[in-house]
């Protein structure tokens, strides 16, 4: 997976846990060179945008996928610095619990409407 990918590819970066909904993705960075300069988080993110656009339109081209209409990804991300193991393991239970809650997404296309 291109996403674990990540680790392998830029040095300083760990995977943790991640899920793969229908329409986003959420995943857990670990950026290990902590006062050093390291891999900025922009340029790891734009690269899986990247390896996973190519990836899509290899699909398209070779597989017969259907093509999109429009940018795969949004232009930018959400991001947030865990300070605690705490705050840690609450992300990681939203994460793990995610994927039961699609069904009540505003963006999940049978989504009951009012």
């Amino acid at each position: 997976m291109l996403w674990q990918g990540l680790a392998s590819r830029f040095s300083g970066v760990e995977i943790d846990l991640f899920v793969v909904m229908p329409n986003h993705l959420h995943g857990i960075l670990v950026l290990t060179d902590v006062g050093a300069i390291g891999t900025p988080l922009s340029e790891v993110v734009g690269a899986f945008k990247s390896m996973t656009t190519v990836e899509y339109i290899r699909g398209v081209k070779a597989k017969g996928w259907p093509k999109f209409r429009g940018r795969l990804w949004q232009r930018n991300y959400y991001e947030h610095v865990v300070r605690d193991e705490t705050e840690l393991n609450r992300i990681r239970q939203y994460i793990d619990d995610n994927p039961a809650q699609w069904e009540f997404d505003d963006e999940h296309p049978l989504k009951a409407r009012p």
